[in-house]
């Protein structure tokens, strides 16, 4: 039986959102590959990678097991998630890390609102108080971007629908992304064949240390998933809500401090507003939470 862990899923979940939150430093390093084919190359070897991992920990039976409409959802699953990739190796190239920072930010609100929409959640007054300051919000970064963030809102509103088909797909996180892979692999290993023959990719005309790092990005895509997977066995789903806002955090020091993105008063308004939207946000799920624990411990009389 495997040991309760709660300190080590921590480290877990630091490790996983820590290295989220700094792979804007890595994309710039598979230069001049475009986003496509970097996007291409990381379905491919993260293909290598997630067929190699699902074999050592023996979860193939569960793709073999899955049925027709899981496979759609897996594919449905797949086509976000590779926007999402392909929209955030696009703004990280493109020197749009904080736009991209704030998609990851407001990801949490998105989701409270498709949980309203697609699965009927009614909303406690704190939740809608923070999805008011997060329209404000956006509204005011549309003022000073002179247009609205789409970047940010095509990252959140494709995670966040993302998140939703994975709840229905009878799969756990690594066995998920495997199949995910199996999907999009075809796609992308076409397109780099594509490449190869047309002369237009990179893979092979730019030596090998270049070679190494656009098949390092398997690994990059399958770590930190690993992490996750791990972090959410040992740790509350509460912990794991906290750790995720590490990932935006370090992304936007990084597009602030080391890329030196433009920050206006009128963006650090916008973005304050997302920062007090989401406190108000955490507040009421860490006072929902333990309002749940206790009336587990604690039922009322008369289901006594």
């Amino acid at each position: 039986m495997e040991v309760h862990r709660p300190d080590r899923g921590i480290a877990y979940g630091v490790g996983a959102y820590g290295l989220w939150g700094v792979v804007p430093a890595y994309w710039p390093l598979l230069l001049p590959a475009g986003s496509v084919e970097t996007l291409a190359h990381r379905v491919a070897w993260s293909l290598v990678v997630m067929v190699g991992t699902t074999l050592v920990l023996g979860q193939w039976g569960a793709l073999r097991r899955l049925s027709a409409k899981g496979w759609l959802m897996v594919a449905v699953a797949s086509v976000l998630i590779a926007i999402n990739w392909g929209v955030y190796i696009y703004a990280v190239n493109s020197s749009h890390v904080v736009e991209a920072s704030l998609g990851y930010f407001i990801n949490p609100l998105v989701s409270v609102v498709l949980g309203v929409l697609v699965l009927r959640e009614r909303l406690r007054l704190p939740q809608v108080a923070a999805l008011g300051i997060a329209v404000v919000a956006v509204v005011v970064l549309a003022v000073d971007y002179g247009s609205l963030p789409l970047l940010s809102l095509t990252l959140a509103c494709s995670f966040g629908v993302y998140g939703l088909i994975k709840k229905t797909v009878p799969l756990d996180s690594t066995t998920s992304l495997t199949g995910e892979s199996i999907v999009l692999a075809p796609l992308a290993i076409g397109y780099l064949v594509w490449l190869g023959v047309t002369g237009a990719g990179t893979f092979t005309s730019h030596g090998i240390g270049h070679a190494l790092l656009l098949a390092s990005a398997g690994v990059v895509t399958a770590v930190p998933l690993m992490l996750f997977g791990a972090a959410a066995r040992k740790v509350p789903l509460s912990t794991l809500g906290m750790l995720q806002y590490l990932t935006p955090v370090l992304q936007f020091c990084w597009g602030v401090f080391v890329m030196h993105e433009a920050m206006t008063p009128v963006r650090w308004l916008g973005f304050g507003l997302v920062w007090v939207a989401l406190l108000v946000f955490t507040l009421d799920a860490a006072r929902a939470g333990h309002r749940a624990r206790r009336a587990a411990v604690d039922p009322a009389p008369e289901c006594r």
